[in-house]
């Protein structure tokens, strides 16, 4: 018989979590406890805000359905080092979906993983390369935790910083958010040797260490920390403006854009336009447009239209090619071994 409460409410809390309606019987038995101390546990459960439905009948059963809130998770090896896995993966690119949120969750889980877990995530991490659509530099997961974690904690974060130009400095920063492009990560943080707000390449960043001190939140100039991202990147660099229109509605591109290329607007014939500027290359933004999976043309500028005519062109002779391949046409090429 399990005595020990709290062990057993998170041996049943972990039952529970399996979709599936446990007889009140079954979890009496799996337990070693009465019918009765089941009941409680279960009202206890419901008082930590676990929301656990009862089914009426002559056995009664239970199961975990989903509340207005995100209760605790308890998670077996298994699927922790999965989670933990999938997330690391993501994080080391800037990828769309996969925004500070998934950060602070990564650095959460990795905080409390046991050494032989962390070895094996590791491990497993080593021996796949993932496939994703940013095509930025990868960065070392660690990296990202440690940020997201004084982003959480408010907690002023030093830091080694490679500038454009190469220069090297150490940094002393109250930091603010991470925010992905797409492409890439950048940290908006407030630099307290410069006294002034500053944006960072998190791909330049070296050595990030949390010092334990702790801010008050300071006022950012603009409403967002995306917003303040793309001001300062547009002073940065060269930028250019850009007009695109779609065949279809608003509501149905902007499910589609990520949020650095703006939002579109109804144009007045069932149709919309997405104008606004950015320092990325433009063959980026043509294979952006046509990733979209939108029937779209470009009104601007010159160098965006002849890009995307030429992105279709080579398109269209790789497709062709394809064709002559799968009939056995003459001048075909081979395939892979």
């Amino acid at each position: 018989m399990t005595t020990d409460t709290p062990a057993r409410l998170l041996q049943l809390l972990s039952l529970l979590q399996t979709p599936r309606e446990w007889p009140g019987g079954e979890l009496a038995e799996r337990l070693r406890v009465s019918r009765r101390t089941v009941r409680r546990d279960i009202d206890r459960l419901r008082e930590l805000g676990y929301p656990v439905q009862a089914s009426k009948g002559a056995d009664g059963g239970y199961r975990l359905v989903a509340g207005k809130a995100m209760p605790p998770l308890v998670l077996d090896d298994e699927e922790a080092v999965a989670i933990a896995v999938g997330l690391r993966a993501g994080a080391g690119h800037a990828v769309e979906g996969v925004d500070e949120a998934s950060v602070r969750a990564l650095a959460k889980l990795e905080q409390v993983l046991p050494a032989r877990l962390r070895h094996r995530v590791a491990t497993l991490q080593a021996a796949t390369t993932p496939l994703t659509s940013g095509d930025g530099a990868s960065i070392a997961p660690e990296t990202l935790t440690v940020m997201a974690s004084t982003v959480a904690g408010r907690e002023r974060l030093r830091f080694a910083y490679r500038a454009k130009d190469g220069t090297e400095s150490r940094r002393l920063t109250e930091p603010y958010r991470l925010v992905s492009t797409g492409r890439r990560w950048y940290l908006v943080a407030y630099d307290l040797d410069r006294a002034d707000w500053r944006t960072f390449r998190v791909d330049r960043v070296r050595e990030p260490f949390a010092t334990g001190a702790r801010f008050a939140p300071r006022e950012l100039p603009t409403g967002s920390a995306a917003e303040y991202l793309r001001r300062s990147l547009q002073g940065q660099a060269y930028t250019y403006e850009f007009d695109v229109a779609f065949e279809e509605p608003p509501e149905s591109v902007a499910a589609r854009l990520p949020a650095w290329m703006g939002q579109p607007e109804a144009d007045g014939e069932g149709g919309s336009r997405l104008r606004g500027s950015t320092s990325d290359p433009v063959d980026w933004l043509a294979l952006r447009l046509a990733m979209l999976g939108c029937e779209f043309s470009v009104r601007g500028p010159r160098e965006l239209t002849e890009c995307v005519r030429e992105l279709g062109a080579r398109l269209g002779r790789a497709g062709a090619a394809g064709t002559r391949a799968e009939s056995g046409a003459p001048g075909a090429g081979g395939g892979t071994g």
